[in-house]
């Protein structure tokens, strides 16, 4: 087999450079490789649940990658230092890419998801911030690593935000929010019209959170737990025989 012997880039995506000498510069360059971790749970999430919103972040995603390759191309502004990374600096795609996940979810989370309750308010809305919280430090850390790898420069950084938060949480209200509050407004008949379509019928594609507030996963939950004791009961009763 014939071994091509062309010149040879590194692949960006996995690529990292890091100060090997410091633990530090170790888990920041673990940080900024955490973001492909989403594109496999979208997939997963995707197929197992067949959720409408699953689906229409999962496509916001790549076409926010997309976003940030024509902005590239039109700025063609230079990374802070040339030689680490491929390509153009401004904006930085990590940050965008993880401004429009947490403002997406983050809307999600605010307006329409409910968790279940523990029955303790105090506690309920702890569990609530923290969840906020731990979104808010993914995103930020994963932006710093950026800037503390020499990816890119604070200015790229910010603006990368800026624009993943600017498309994340509008999509989020033109896809979710509108078409739940107001059904009879175009975007609500426009997403009845998607979900009723006899191929997405067909593929079984569903928008839980239109009539559960947490997606229907406490209703699945009990419905696998009565299943679950019906199973013990009746392996209980052979032991017995």
């Amino acid at each position: 087999m014939h071994i091509h012997e062309g010149p040879r880039s590194s692949l960006d995506l996995t690529h990292v450079l890091y100060d090997d000498s410091s633990y530090f510069s170790l888990a920041l360059a673990l940080v900024t490789l955490s973001p492909i971790l989403l594109m496999a749970s979208y997939a997963a999430l995707a197929v197992q649940t067949r959720e409408f919103l699953i689906i229409v972040m999962w496509a916001g995603q790549f076409a926010e990658e997309l976003l940030n390759w024509i902005i590239k191309r039109a700025i063609k502004e230079e990374r802070p230092i040339q030689s680490i990374g491929n390509g153009y600096g401004f904006p930085s795609s990590h940050s965008q890419y993880m401004g429009y996940f947490a403002s997406f979810l983050m809307c999600h989370l605010y307006f329409r998801h409910r968790f279940s309750s523990t029955g303790y308010q105090a506690v309920d809305v702890l569990w609530r911030m923290t969840v906020y919280a731990a979104l808010l430090a993914w995103c930020g850390l994963v932006a710093y690593s950026r800037y503390y790898l020499g990816y890119h420069n604070a200015y790229q950084i910010y603006w990368g935000l800026g624009i993943g938060v600017a498309t994340g949480a509008p999509l989020y209200l033109v896809a979710q929010a509108i078409p739940t509050w107001f059904p009879n407004s175009p975007l609500g008949w426009l997403k009845t019209m998607f979900l009723n379509h006899p191929i997405i019928v067909w593929l079984q594609i569903r928008d839980g959170w239109a009539v559960w507030s947490d997606g229907g996963r406490e209703g699945e939950w009990k419905r696998w737990r009565e299943e679950w004791e019906k199973q013990e009961q009746q392996l209980s009763l052979k032991k017995t025989r």
